[in-house]
């Protein structure tokens, strides 16, 4: 401890000196200690002038001068850091100060950004290492010169050499930052961190320590931080302890020794310590033997020094606890006891009437209208009406011992409160059917034309275009598509969303952006009407990077259509369709997810505009791939696309136009139509008739 705090007065002088006037140099200047691997980490950023960075080269060669180099002594190595790292010279390279000078005289700054947290982590790697010259058991000290913030985190790499005994004195000038500083260098911080304001001023630090380089008595001549005693060594001090007491690992403060704490003790039970020194005592309910270290315990009931009313409880060492016989319960004096009435107290398990039959026992009975059961605690109601003891026409509602009457669904019941009469709902109520009511027994159903489909409110009706469907969008964002056709592609986007139903309960829509990466824009449960997903549609950023689709088909597979997101059980078997759209050629496999999705039973469309590429359209698109899938030559043609894609989704709403934007799909187009309209007759036969 002595030589490595020694060592570390010796670089703090050294490192004051660093700060100084020049000095003379000469070999009576030489200050000698033991050796040391001492290496420079100069900052060469764009920030440190021309001629700054010559002030800190002769402020190098300064330090160099008041050194004892030698392989055996003092190694030096220099490393220079901006954005990267070069070692201009490690601890093996030079032997002699003049062969230093020139290799420092020689150095090209660098000239960039301020890596400080690389530079550290290439100083703890490399510059330490024993391929660089790094000497086993020879202290290891890092001077950081620097002029600016740090560009990347310093803390926790710091941290890490320190631990690895790396000794980090941290001085900086003018812009340097001090927090940056101090999370760089070793404590104590008064001295280890310096900061100037400026490179013309470096050599004015410190002109006060110059003639304490060598030979002072530090604990008389300087603030030495001893907590108790201080004992000198040339060129360096160290701490000690009183008596009792250890020295921290600050080497200043002290500790007082405790022998108990570190369990250097024979007490059995309580050990109570100064400093150094230990005496022995009892836990409560033990006294202390005479052999003033083990305890034995107090038995109180034993010894009848308790004043349990019945009975007493040994619980321990010098501990008791009053209880009482059965059918009592100690009271709250903790000693004497009070006779248990169970009924007033609730404790029992009787459904109805407890009957109290003396201290601790009791009776199960019940009210009137029930009768007690077998297991002499519960009781059934007397139900006339399972028994058969009522006049209701229609429906008996019992109560216990006693019965009302009640009509069916679409009855009423009548005056006598025992007949029903039938009622026409129909005629009766506001049914609100948009085209016609049916009367069912006690209750109506709403019915729609030939041609339509009764909606979600169970009352109006509707086409195709009130159709439910989960639909989830993969828009490319790559680079290739540009900003200005990107919003071609959200106006795509909301032409097909005007094609659609959107609600809560009809059509759910979500977006999916994707790049060299996938960001779900918004989930299905995120917007329930038109307006405003097209006003979120708009307000979607452009990423603009690579064309991953197979990335983007695996997250809609995994995320998009889960129910966290919105999309509904598939027990309620709403069709879940999947709209991708691309201007190029993924640079992922598609092959795994595009068949997954088609297996998890998603409905694919894929639609292609200029560099898209008709294999992967078509390995995407469901079958029949003719029908699910669409390709453009031009951005400024998806409009058309948008109109035909409509043909496909709402069939019925097509009836009516008269152009098809693509005559060579037209025949398939039809047919898909009018397999899309036998579907849905199917569909509403099945769920809604």
């Amino acid at each position: 401890m002595g030589n490595l705090r020694g060592l570390s007065v010796f670089i703090f002088l050294t490192l004051v000196v660093f700060t100084t006037a020049r000095p003379k140099s000469g070999p009576n200047q030489k200050c000698k200690s033991g050796p040391v691997d001492l290496v420079f980490l100069i900052d060469s950023s764009r920030s440190v002038r021309p001629h700054e960075f010559e002030t800190m080269r002769k402020f190098l060669i300064d330090i160099l001068n008041t050194l004892d180099i030698g392989l055996d002594t003092t190694r030096v190595g220099v490393v220079q850091y901006s954005s990267q790292v070069r070692s201009e010279f490690s601890l093996k390279t030079h032997s002699k100060l003049e062969n230093m000078v020139k290799a420092i005289d020689e150095i090209v700054p660098l000239a960039q950004g301020t890596m400080t947290g690389l530079a550290i982590r290439y100083l703890m790697n490399e510059a330490f290492s024993p391929g660089q010259g790094d000497r086993p058991k020879v202290p290891n000290v890092a001077v950081i010169v620097t002029d600016g913030r740090p560009q990347d985190r310093v803390a926790e790499v710091a941290a890490e050499a320190r631990e690895r005994g790396i000794e980090i004195y941290a001085v900086g000038v003018a812009r340097a930052d001090m927090t940056s500083l101090r999370a760089m260098a070793s404590p104590p911080f008064e001295d280890h961190v310096f900061l100037v304001e400026r490179f013309d001023l470096i050599y004015q630090f410190g002109l006060q320590f110059q003639d304490k380089l060598c030979g002072i008595d530090l604990c008389l001549e300087s603030e030495h931080g001893c907590e108790h005693l201080c004992e000198s060594s040339p060129g360096s001090y160290t701490c000690h302890c009183l008596p009792g007491y250890r020295l921290n690992a600050d080497g200043k403060t002290c500790s007082a020794i405790d022998l108990c704490a570190e369990g250097k003790h024979n007490c059995q039970q309580i050990c109570i310590s100064s400093p150094g020194s230990f005496t022995c005592d009892c836990n409560q309910g033990y006294h202390l033997n005479d052999d003033k270290k083990t305890c034995s315990p107090i038995d109180l009931c034993a010894e009848g020094k308790h004043g349990c009313e019945q009975v007493c409880v040994y619980s321990g060492p010098g501990i008791f606890t009053c209880d009482c016989n059965e059918g009592y319960r100690l009271n709250g004096d903790k000693k004497t006891c009070s006779p248990i009435d169970l009924c007033a107290e609730g404790k029992h398990d009787c459904e109805q009437v407890c009957v109290n039959m003396g201290p601790g026992i009791f009776t199960c009975d019940c009210n009137k209208g029930y009768r007690l059961n077998e297991d002499e605690k519960s009781c059934s109601a007397i139900d006339l009406c399972a028994e058969g003891k009522h006049d209701c026409e229609q429906i008996c509602i019992s109560a216990p011992g006693v019965f009302t009457c009640d009509c069916n669904k679409g009855f009423k019941l009548n005056r006598d409160k025992r007949t029903c009469t039938n009622m026409d709902m129909c005629n009766t109520v506001k049914h609100g059917c948009d085209y016609q009511c049916v009367n069912t027994p006690g209750s109506y159903h709403c019915i729609c034309p030939e041609g339509q489909l009764l909606q979600d409110d169970g009352k109006t009706c509707g086409t195709c275009k009130s159709a439910n469907i989960d639909l989830v969008l993969l828009i490319d964002g790559s680079k290739s598509v540009r900003p200005q056709n990107f919003e071609l592609v959200k106006k795509f986007v909301n032409q097909v969303v005007d094609s659609l139903d959107v609600s809560a309960h009809g059509t759910r829509v979500g977006l999916v952006q994707y790049s060299s990466r996938v960001r779900t824009e918004f989930p299905l449960n995120m917007y329930h009407t038109a307006e405003d997903i097209k006003a979120a549609v708009m307000k979607v950023d452009y990423m603009e990077k690579g064309t991953m689709t197979g990335l983007a088909l695996k997250h809609m597979l995994e995320y998009s259509f889960s129910e966290a997101e919105g999309a509904r059980p598939a027990s309620r078997n709403i069709p879940r369709i999947g709209l991708v759209f691309t201007d190029g050629r993924s640079q992922d496999d598609i092959s795994e997810y595009a068949k997954k999705a088609k297996e998890a039973g998603i409905t694919m469309y894929a639609v292609g505009v200029g560099k898209a590429v008709e294999d992967e359209l078509r390995e995407i698109a469901s079958d029949p791939v003719e029908k699910h899938f669409y390709y453009t030559t031009d951005f400024s043609a998806i409009n058309t696309i948008a109109d035909n894609l409509k043909l496909n989704v709402c069939p019925a709403e097509s009836l009516r136009e008269v152009e098809v934007k693509d005559p060579c799909a037209c025949e398939n187009l039809v047919e898909f139509q009018q397999a899309t309209m036998n579907r849905l007759d199917q569909f509403t036969q099945k769920h809604i008739l």
